[in-house]
């Protein structure tokens, strides 16, 4: 049937010998994997190598997670959500589940969890007969044995830095960015201290109001803060602000 189309090319035979040449490649292949030991492995009973850093399924440390909910927030396929569980030790904590059949693998959540208690695995056999064993609550993303390899760290570099030929100081993205405050919008509900993972927000006198109530605001210890925007997120009058370093 391939015959026919040789019409559109030239006459020369030796030209035509790229129809042949699929062919050779292919009886090549065969004569050598006969001769010699197969090129595949014994698959389930022989399993490949594959690294600490292999970009599998997410896992979980659960001790490190503070529940900060960036995973969440930066995952691109939105199949990472914090659910609420009662831990034996912890209490009554939120900590995020995976739903597998979404997730792409991209490591983004390990790559930008500031207490690298999200981390990649090398967990690539995650066949299930049906969707709801897809998706993997906080215990079962643990994964035991977890290593430095497993964690995913980001670092950026200041503009400012770069300017200057200063190449040799990254700095992690958490470090960067903060909170800024806007006084005027501030009601004083305290809902930023209540809501921050690391107890980074202190809610602190800064004046009187017509009643002789204290006025607080929140003042932040930028040293325990991870950047995780609860706080901004949560305020009711936009009082708190991202104060972008880039």
């Amino acid at each position: 049937m391939a015959l026919k189309y040789l019409d559109k090319y030239p006459k020369n035979v030796a030209l035509r010998g790229w129809i042949l040449k699929p062919f050779f490649t292919t009886f090549k292949n065969l004569v050598k994997t006969t001769i010699r030991r197969p090129v595949t492995i014994l698959y389930p009973y022989e399993k490949e190598w594959i690294p600490d850093n292999y970009r599998g399924r997410p896992g979980l440390v659960f001790e490190k997670c503070i529940g900060c909910g960036i995973c969440a927030r930066i995952c691109p396929t939105t199949c990472i959500e914090l659910v609420d569980i009662e831990d034996e030790k912890m209490g009554a904590v939120k900590r995020p589940q995976v739903n597998l059949g979404r997730c792409m693998m991209c490591g983004y959540c390990a790559e930008y969890c500031p207490v690298d208690a999200m981390t990649v695995t090398p967990d690539y056999e995650l066949a299930a007969f049906t969707r709801e064993e897809l998706i993997y609550d906080p215990y079962r993303l643990k994964w035991e044995n977890t290593t430095k390899g497993m964690e995913v760290k980001m670092e950026e570099h200041l503009i400012s830095n770069l300017e200057k030929g200063i190449l040799d100081q990254p700095s992690a993205f958490y470090e960067l960015d903060r909170p800024k405050l806007i006084g005027e919008k501030c009601i004083s509900c305290n809902r930023c201290a209540k809501t921050c993972p690391v107890d980074a927000i202190e809610m602190v006198v800064v004046g009187e109001n017509e009643k002789g109530k204290p006025i607080k605001h929140p003042k932040i210890d930028e040293s325990k803060c991870v950047f995780c925007e609860q706080c901004i997120i949560i305020c009711p009058k936009d009082a708190l602000e991202i104060n972008e370093v880039l």
